[in-house]
Order: C-alpha cells, then sequence, then structure tokens
C-alpha cells in the first residue's frame, strides 16, 4: 500500500485549467465512487477549492494507481494527457502526508497562511467519510493534517494578520481605484468569500453595497452581521440591472459555468459607461471575452497574485516556524503506519491463544459438573479472559512502540516461528 497525491494548484496552472477540473460539492459523490471504482485505489479524498484540486489516494501498487487518477482527471477536464501532464504534480508517501500537512496549515495556499483552507480541508474529510471514500489510512492521515493546521494556527503567528483571497481582491480594486468611498458596489453571491469581502470593503470605507444572490434567505443572514452596512439585497433577476449601476463588481458564486459574458454585458451595459469587474470564483463567472469589451477592467483569481506578493516576505519567516511542527505530525504519522505491520501477528497470536483458552475452559467446566460450572462460569470465564490479556497485553504494547523497523521485525518474525502464526502482509 502506499499513499500518493496527484493534483495542481496556483502553482502549476493558470484559472483556465484549474477551472476545466474543478469538482463542486454537488458532484463529488460521484467523483469519489468513479474513483473507488478502479482496481488500484482502495481509499480516496478530493480537496477541490479555487487554487487547487488535489486527489489523495491509497493505492495498492503506485504507478497504477497514479495512471488511474490522472486518466479520471484527464476524462473529466477533458483535457489531453499530454497537456495535462504538463500541470499535474505528483507526490507520494512521506512527501504526499507532508504536502497535506503543509495544505492544512496554509503553507500551500496563494496567500500563504490564509486560515479559509483548513476549514476546507475539514470538509474534505468530513465529504469523503460522507460518500464511503475513507479507510483507516487516509481517515488518520486527515484527522492529522487537521490537527497539525490548529496546531500551527495556535503555536506560531503564521495567521496573525494573514489576508485571504477576499482581502487581496479588495486590495486590487483600492490600487486601480484609490477611494473607495463614492463606489457603488455589488457582489454577486452571499458565501463565505462573499461575507470577507464585504467585511474588508467596509474597512476600505465603501458605503454602497448590493448583494445579488438566488437565496434571498442567505443573503439576509450574510447582511444581518453586518448592521451598521445597511446592505441591499437584490434577487438573480435583477443582477444586470445592479451590475449596470455599478461602479465595482466582485463575482463569488458556486456557478460552473460563466454568468457574465461579452453578449450579456454589451446588452445591458450603457455604452459609455465603465466597470471594474473582479472575479474570484474558479470556475470562472466572468468568461474571457468580457476584456474585449473597452470600458471594462476584468480581473480574476489570477490576476491577485502581485497583490498577495507584497504580503508575503514578512510571512516567510513566520511560515519557518511552522515546519517543525509538520515535520513531528509527518514522523507521528509514520510510526502510526509502520506500526500497522504488527497488526497481522498480534491479530493471529491472539486468536490463537483465545482459541486455546476457550478449548481449556470447556473442558475444566465438564470436569466441575453442570451444576458448579452454571452458578460460576462467568467468574471463571473472566479470570481466564484475565489471565490472557494480561499476559499479552505488554509484549504488544513493546511491538508496537518499537521504532527500529528491522528490530520490530526480527520480534514478528520470532512471535510467527514460536507459535506457529500464518499471517498475511497488510501494509509496506
Amino acid at each position: 500500500m502506499n499513499i500518493v497525491v496527484v493534483g495542481l494548484s496556483h502553482k502549476t496552472a493558470a484559472v483556465e485549467i484549474r477551472e476545466k477540473l474543478s469538482i463542486p460539492e454537488a458532484q463529488m459523490q460521484e467523483a469519489i465512487a468513479h474513483l473507488s471504482s478502479y482496481p488500484h485505489i482502495d481509499e480516496v479524498a478530493i480537496i477541490s477549492t479555487c487554487n487547487r484540486l488535489e486527489i489523495y489516494g491509497i493505492v495498492k501498487e503506485t504507478e497504477q494507481g497514479v495512471k488511474e487518477i490522472t486518466q479520471f482527471l484527464a476524462e473529466k477536464g477533458q483535457i489531453s494527457l499530454l497537456e495535462l501532464r504538463r500541470h499535474l504534480f505528483t507526490l507520494l508517501h512521506e512527501d504526499a502526508l507532508r504536502h497535506l500537512m503543509r495544505v492544512a496549515s496554509g503553507l500551500e495556499s496563494l496567500v500563504l497562511g490564509e486560515g479559509q483552507i483548513l476549514a476546507q480541508v475539514k470538509n474534505t474529510h468530513k465529504l469523503a467519510q460522507k460518500y464511503q471514500g475513507l479507510g483507516r489510512l487516509l481517515d488518520r492521515l486527515f484527522k492529522q493534517a487537521i490537527s497539525t493546521g490548529k496546531r500551527v494556527r495556535s503555536e506560531t503567528s503564521i495567521g496573525t494578520g494573514a489576508v485571504s483571497i477576499s482581502s487581496a481582491a479588495v486590495e486590487l480594486a483600492q490600487i486601480k481605484v484609490e477611494n473607495m468611498a463614492p463606489l457603488k458596489v455589488a457582489i454577486i453571491g452571499a458565501g463565505k468569500m462573499a461575507c470577507l469581502l464585504v467585511k474588508h470593503l467596509i474597512a476600505k470605507g465603501a458605503t454602497e453595497i448590493a448583494i445579488v444572490n438566488r437565496s434571498h434567505r442567505r443573503a439576509q443572514e450574510l447582511a444581518d452581521k453586518f448592521p451598521e452596512a445597511s446592505l441591499k439585497l437584490y434577487p438573480l433577476s435583477e443582477m444586470m440591472s445592479t451590475i449596470a449601476s455599478s461602479d465595482l463588481v466582485f463575482t463569488s458564486t458556486g456557478a460552473t459555468e460563466p454568468i457574465l459574458d461579452q453578449a450579456k454585458l454589451t446588452q445591458h451595459l450603457p455604452i459609455e459607461k465603465s466597470l471594474m469587474l473582479i472575479d474570484i470564483s474558479v470556475p470562472r463567472n466572468v468568461a474571457a471575452d468580457v476584456n474585449q469589451i473597452e470600458q471594462i477592467q476584468a480581473y480574476n483569481v489570477d490576476d491577485l497574485k502581485a497583490v498577495v506578493a507584497a504580503n508575503q516576505e514578512s510571512r516567510r519567516k513566520l511560515a519557518q516556524e511552522a515546519e517543525g511542527i509538520i515535520e513531528e505530525e509527518v514522523e507521528n504519522y509514520l510510526l502510526w503506519w509502520r506500526s500497522l505491520e504488527t497488526v497481522p501477528t498480534i491479530s493471529c497470536l491472539r486468536s490463537k491463544v483465545e482459541t486455546i483458552r476457550e478449548q481449556e475452559l470447556e473442558k475444566a467446566l465438564s470436569r466441575l459438573g453442570t451444576e458448579f460450572a452454571e452458578k460460576h462460569q462467568e467468574v471463571i470465564e473472566a479470570l481466564t479472559r484475565g489471565i490472557v490479556n494480561k499476559i499479552l497485553h505488554e509484549p504488544m504494547v513493546q511491538l508496537r512502540a518499537q521504532q527500529d523497523i528491522e528490530a520490530r521485525r526480527r520480534c514478528l518474525q520470532s512471535l510467527q516461528m514460536l507459535f506457529n502464526l500464518e499471517t498475511e502482509e497488510q501494509f509496506s
């Protein structure tokens, strides 16, 4: 068995590629089921965010497992394998463990130290559990990665004052327009990213903010968090009229196809109307052809890199504090993984000893007579079980705790020979 991760991120692929491979939550069950159906994949979990798509797998045979995951991605994105491989990274075992823990800690994010990714890793774990993608190995890994992310945030300063994609988007807007106060701002969407947009817009002095969303209830819930802002709420049917009357528009929805394109904007936007569009969604909410409209300045998540870079250098030193924690957690997981080598032998030994106990107990009870046996069977049963457990306890603890791999294997071989045990290797 081996742990692999195959994926791509803002470091390896532009948004045009990332959006083709994005897997929305509504499609996660189907994707996990599809991957789980491959012969070499035993467990699977998928992280899909605006900046990364990563598939974690427990595979029977590494090369074949990686090949199956890559084939799935090519089919999903309708991209040739030759083109896809230019953007993919593949990490194995220890490197895969370390990568997930770095992701959960915000060290692989576009915005170094951003906290939203930890919630996304938690959601990945929840969905993989729900759709039966997880077994013992990935379940333990994701739990430990989440724990690592929490440790990094509580024991280092990496998360203090960290910017987010939303704050970087607002920062980009302010660089372009300088003064937010007189602008009419619209946000399409009412999710977590939209909530952060409102927060940062208010901090930058924006006073007139409209929210356009399919669900009025969700838009109202967002507005209730900012009673001081008097947000205006509009249904999706009024999206174009709201955009037409705005100076700055942010899009942040879960739509899988663009909701704004050249034709739609040309039809509804006044001829002399200038507009700034900042799309922080993946897949993109704003089609690429919008850039052809002269009076519109359109930006997407990849355009935020310059803004983010200005904040990164001071945070890199803080990231070094987190590396030590991550290495500790990687080693802890590896120790646990290696200890699984003892499981078949321990189970086989316990089963054999338990069979002997039951046989000898049955003989003893038959000699004691029916009346005595019925009256005292529970006591004698508990006595013999307790003796077996106490005899086996210390050797089993020492066996699991043995960190020297060769020494542990010699112990296992000795046990198998001395007790004539037949076991099957389960982990390698």
